[in-house]
């Protein structure tokens, strides 16, 4: 079989779920081990909350990645979905994963007439940095001593607008 069909294969491997009470502890586990923060009861709250736009990766049915958003109004009043986290364990970087959730993530927000949808990067993460920007994510801003207790403190703003997405279609 050629690599073409070997893609395949792998893509036919991925499938996303949704978060529930009942598997909540899944998202939890993953952010122990991909994230140097602790995240709050109201992170996991927001990621209940949020319906559709938070999601369970798993490749062949293990549980290896996530992406957790919340909406939020802004400022005259249109909708923004904030990536809150968005990770996949490193054995299965490189599989299309990461690219399967944040993709669900751009069109669900295209579909829901988001207007943009932006996260923090902290400064020094080369690949998700690179990561977002092959989306068209923008960094906007720099914020200083964003992050306590990790090293560097600083975060890059990265935002992508959803209305060109939409534009195009």
């Amino acid at each position: 079989m050629g690599a073409g069909g070997r893609r395949v294969e792998m893509a036919a491997a991925i499938s996303l779920d949704g978060v529930r009470d009942k598997n909540v502890m899944q998202l939890k586990k993953l952010n122990t081990a991909l994230f140097p923060v602790r995240y709050n009861d109201k992170y996991y709250a927001d990621a209940l909350a949020s319906g559709d736009f938070t999601k369970l990766a798993y490749f062949s049915d293990i549980c290896v990645g996530s992406i957790a958003c919340r909406r939020e109004k802004k400022e005259g009043g249109a909708i923004c979905v904030y990536i809150m986290t968005l990770g996949v364990l490193a054995p299965y970087r490189g599989l299309g994963i990461g690219t399967k959730l944040l993709s669900h993530v751009l069109d669900l927000s295209c579909k829901q007439n988001i207007s943009e949808v932006y996260l923090h990067v902290q400064t020094n993460n080369d690949d998700a940095i690179a990561f977002y920007k092959k989306f068209g994510f923008e960094v906007i801003d720099t914020i200083q001593n964003y992050y306590t207790n990790i090293s560097p403190p600083d975060c890059f703003v990265l935002s992508k607008s959803i209305a060109q997405d939409r534009a195009k279609k």
